[in-house]
């Protein structure tokens, strides 16, 4: 069913820093006002590469878990789950590489180049080669249809949409598609069944996309469809077979615009890191001793604002008056590097104190913290077991 679904995931690494805030944590609390929003732990695909030493894993997933909600994703708006406890992500996973060819995931552009970077460890597992196809089944098993990536995980959703497709092609085309699809046209009464009709040849005829987006909303806001009849109706629209998976789409995000402190990207890995939950007499410690334009040794020397970290963390934390006072103090060298620093230390802590507050009720009421996960598997189960009903069906696997 062609529904405004969000699905994202993170692996469980641990506490989260701001560069995970400013880079999805804020997306997911935006979206979750806007869609139908699952937000999943993916545990699974932490052993793709940490196979050797899964022991982490546990206090990683829960420590995630509390700054999700700690920054603001609210559990009565969106569902959060850990992926292992809906087993159906597994059966997917499987069913799907019966039909996978070799070469579409060796294809994959992060294959090499994570090979590449993490030479020490022994990548030449097929659940390393094979997580593309587990991502796609995580998509895949709750329809989907909005996937919120960087323009470097667009490449993951394409591989997804070509899974679904290659699905619905093999297993869509039940007997007597046809003649079903055309008897649940006439369910759309007579109206929309001419409307429906007029926009898929226009589609079909012309390739006229616009069209075939006024069909799907068509379909989406009628009520009184099955769920059979208005799949068979959204295959019907594109020529094909009865849609059993949907293809989804990446709904871009911007990049974080939060460095770490040393001017790369943040990343525990790099030490250059403020945690969500660090201590504010590491973060002022922490953000004093970052460095700075190294054409400033002495205090009297001017700078570049653009050769400097510290100025790309005003760019995220101060209002257009201090960055306009820090650019000329800094050209001039009429302000210091500590002077410069004070308002970045002021506005971290300020954005950080509602966080770290709601962290430390949640890690004191863990037990709140499990329900709303156990909460959101079952709900999270709910719709895989619809798919896999469907697609074992599909598949011919369901025996009585």
């Amino acid at each position: 069913m062609y529904v405004d679904r969000v699905l994202s995931g993170m692996r469980p690494t641990g506490s989260l820093h701001l560069g995970h805030y400013h880079g999805v944590l804020k997306n997911w609390v935006r979206l979750q006002h806007e869609f139908e929003c699952l937000f999943f732990v993916a545990d699974w695909h932490a052993l793709t590469t940490h196979y050797d030493s899964p022991g982490d894993i546990e206090d990683s997933v829960w420590q995630m878990v509390i700054d999700w909600l700690a920054a603001g994703v609210d559990p009565t708006k969106s569902t959060l789950f850990i992926q292992s406890k809906v087993i159906e992500h597994a059966e997917l996973h499987l069913l799907l590489s019966m039909m996978t060819p070799l070469g579409w995931l060796e294809r994959v552009p992060t294959y090499k180049d994570q090979q590449e970077k993490l030479t020490e460890k022994d990548l030449s597992t097929y659940g390393f080669l094979g997580y593309p196809l587990l991502q796609s089944a995580d998509i895949l098993i709750y329809r989907a249809n909005q996937v919120p990536v960087g323009e470097d995980q667009v490449p993951h959703i394409e591989f997804a949409r070509e899974i679904a497709r290659r699905f619905n092609h093999l297993y869509g085309k039940e007997p007597g598609y046809e003649e079903k699809a055309e008897a649940a046209v006439k369910h759309l009464g007579g109206k929309k069944a001419k409307l429906y009709r007029d926009l898929r040849t226009r589609y079909q005829q012309s390739g006229d996309e616009a069209a075939l987006d006024s069909a799907r909303a068509l379909l989406g806001e009628t009520q009184n469809l099955s769920l059979g009849d208005r799949e068979r109706l959204y295959g019907y629209l594109e020529g094909g077979g009865k849609m059993i998976l949907t293809e989804p789409q990446a709904l871009l995000t911007e990049a974080s615009k939060m460095p770490g402190l040393d001017g790369q990207k943040m990343s525990k890995s790099y030490g250059n890191a403020i945690a969500l939950r660090e201590e504010p007499d590491m973060v002022v410690k922490k953000i004093r001793t970052m460095p700075t334009d190294p054409a400033r040794v002495r205090r009297t020397d001017p700078g570049s604002p653009d050769r400097c970290p510290v100025w790309q963390f005003h760019q995220v934390y101060s209002s257009p008056d201090v960055r306009d006072w820090v650019h000329q103090g800094c050209i001039s060298a009429g302000i210091g590097c500590i002077e410069c620093k004070q308002p970045v230390i002021d506005g971290v802590l300020k954005e950080l104190a509602p966080i770290q507050a709601r962290a430390q009720a949640l890690t004191e009421d863990l037990d709140t913290v499990k329900n709303i996960i156990a909460d959101g598997c079952d709900k999270a189960r709910d719709l895989a077991r619809e798919t896999m009903r469907d697609v074992r069906e599909a598949m011919g696997l369901n025996f009585g």
